[in-house]
């Protein structure tokens, strides 16, 4: 081989190699970054433990886009007031915090398919046992301005103007579900309104000296006690929303979801799911 043919066959080996990590590069650069805004304040659906997001939601989500070669997830930490507010504005691609549906909400904003399925209940002092919205009137609360649970009392009070209406005491977002039960515990507040998976969780994690009640109310049709994951309402949110739900499918199938629901939840809060 001559000087001249070994320098060509040198270049073309170099050519290649370059190719090779150019087309690397664009494969690369074509994966879309989604990042997923949750509060890591609401145990066991989402919190941080030495320093890493944990939590069923969490694991739902990194489940769902495990091997995925368009999309690349990361997480980041917002306060639960932000989270949906940061979706309009294009900060985040995917709310992840124990959504529940409410009509208001599904105006602005896609649901996916449903992940888990709890129910309403009612936290109390040890000893006081509320079952019904209607036990809630003169009583005084805490909550988070824009939660769900937060609507559902607001409505109450606006169907119910002729009895006492139950005070809401908004909290900042800062404050946490369990700030929240430990002020039942000490009598600053009567009960507090929330799923009943969250708050059995915590009771239990805090060894707070609280009773929980199931909701008799039925305040969400057939939609009462559901989760989701929550998407802009625009292109990119309903195709990323339509990646998920057949992710999502699988999962179910497949079991993952219901090994998620055990591993978190203590039981199967899935398998009901339609």
């Amino acid at each position: 081989m001559t000087m001249n043919q070994k320098v060509l066959k040198g270049l073309t080996i170099l050519s290649a190699l370059t190719l090779g990590v150019l087309a690397y590069e664009t494969a690369g650069a074509s994966t879309k970054t989604i990042t997923v805004a949750t509060d890591s304040d609401t145990a066991p659906f989402t919190y941080k433990k030495d320093d890493q997001f944990k939590g069923y939601d969490i694991d739902v989500v990194k489940a769902i886009f495990k091997d995925s070669k368009k999309y690349t997830v990361k997480y980041e930490t917002v306060a639960f007031s932000s989270i949906l507010t940061g979706l309009d504005a294009g900060r985040y691609q995917l709310a992840a915090n124990d959504f529940n549906y409410n009509a208001e909400r599904a105006e602005k904003y896609i649901f996916s398919d449903p992940i888990s399925k709890s129910n309403y209940a009612i936290a109390s002092k040890d000893g006081t046992s509320y079952d019904s919205l209607d036990d809630l009137s003169g009583k005084s609360t805490e909550a988070l301005a824009g939660s769900n649970y937060a609507q559902v009392l607001e409505d109450w009070n606006k169907e119910h103007a002729d009895k006492k209406p139950i005070e809401i005491n908004y909290v900042a977002s800062s404050t946490a579900i369990s700030t929240r039960l430990q002020g039942v515990e000490t009598g600053k507040s009567d009960f507090i309104l929330y799923d009943a998976i969250s708050l059995d969780y915590i009771i239990d994690d805090q060894d707070l000296d609280l009773d929980t009640t199931a909701l008799k109310d039925s305040v969400g049709g057939d939609k009462d006690g559901l989760e989701y994951l929550l998407f802009s309402k625009d292109e990119e949110g309903k195709e990323l929303a339509n990646f998920v739900n057949q992710r999502l499918k699988t999962l179910k199938e497949d079991g993952t979801l219901k090994k998620l629901s055990i591993k978190y939840f203590g039981d199967d809060f899935v398998s009901t799911l339609k």
